[in-house]
């Protein structure tokens, strides 16, 4: 299954997809905020199948750090999970980009975009 990085600043929410994404074999490390997460793919050299980030977040946005590593490692796919519609545009010049996923989604949306992206 896939190795996937998922980035968001809400404990309870991380812990829960986490949860969720390892049912299905998935193998995911998590990071709190963009920053962090950023320093998790430096740490690994971007040895990532699957970049999973919100985009609202302190220190360093999930748009940004899309575009960054998009920059370092353009083969990673980046799914992006989002509240506000407004961030489509934003997203849209990330040529990795596989999907946007708008909140609120239930966990069996996230396992199916998550079983499209990384088959």
């Amino acid at each position: 299954m896939a190795r996937i990085l998922l980035v968001d600043d809400e404990a309870s929410v991380r812990s829960f997809l986490k949860r969720g994404l390892e049912l299905d074999g998935h193998q995911v490390e998590t990071a709190g905020d963009g920053a962090e997460g950023l320093e998790v793919l430096t740490a690994e050299d971007g040895a990532f199948d699957l970049l999973l980030t919100d985009v609202r977040m302190p220190l360093l946005d999930g748009i940004a750090l899309s575009h960054a590593v998009q920059a370092r490692w353009p083969d990673l796919v980046i799914l992006i999970m989002t509240g506000f519609s407004d961030q489509h545009e934003r997203a849209q010049s990330l040529n990795n980009l596989a999907g946007i996923l708008l909140k609120p989604f239930s966990l069996g949306d996230l396992r199916q975009q998550v079983a499209r992206i990384v088959g």
